[in-house]
């Protein structure tokens, strides 16, 4: 039997950070067509935490740091195939399937929020990108348009694997990572703290 020790792993700003992110990004999402104020002001703050986990993704705590949870390919595929046979080694931090989806849920969300300013910039000459925007041909403005729509829909679809990897990773770790993620701490052994 492994000795485990219950350590903090997720400062209280990397989880301040992602159930606002969830909270924001799902309100923008659910309610584009539909509050356009509102959907602007959620599309805000996911780029203002999308900005401050790059920062704290460099300068932050060890678990929080993109050092400490990115993978190699072969590290990944490893950690794949041990999951595909329902036998996953243990990670003190994210696993490599988990620190690969933080880092494509962060470009997707940047790239979203760009392009979203960039939409704004077409209709309110006071933001940062309206002169870029002046000139903007209506191909160019759907193009915008539509990739702004088709990263939204990619993104809800890498959230719903993300919560499915979750659930899956729970069970197989015998740990509740959703609590986790509310009370900063995991059970990990002692070889990985």
């Amino acid at each position: 039997m492994h000795n485990s020790n219950r350590i903090q792993i997720w400062d209280p700003l990397v989880r301040i950070f992602h159930w606002l992110l969830a909270g924001s990004f799902l309100t923008a999402y659910l309610l584009e067509d539909k509050m356009l104020n509102l959907h602007l002001l959620a599309g805000s703050i996911v780029l203002g935490l999308v900005i401050f986990r790059l920062i704290w993704g460099v300068m932050g705590t060890k678990h929080s740091r993109f050092s400490d949870f990115a993978c190699s390919i072969r590290e990944l595929k490893q950690h794949l195939h041990d999951l595909l046979h329902l036998r996953p080694a243990h990670h003190a931090g994210h696993t490599p399937a988990g620190g690969v989806m933080i880092f494509v849920l962060l470009t997707g969300l940047l790239m979203l929020s760009l392009s979203g300013v960039m939409l704004y910039s077409l209709e309110n000459s006071s933001t940062p990108f309206a002169s870029l925007m002046a000139g903007a041909t209506p191909g160019t403005i759907m193009l915008i348009e539509n990739s702004h729509t088709l990263i939204a829909d990619t993104l809800a679809l890498c959230v719903l694997f993300h919560i499915a990897g979750v659930l899956v990773e729970s069970v197989l770790q015998r740990q509740n990572l959703i609590r986790a993620m509310f009370t900063g701490y995991k059970t990990a052994r002692k070889e990985h703290i």
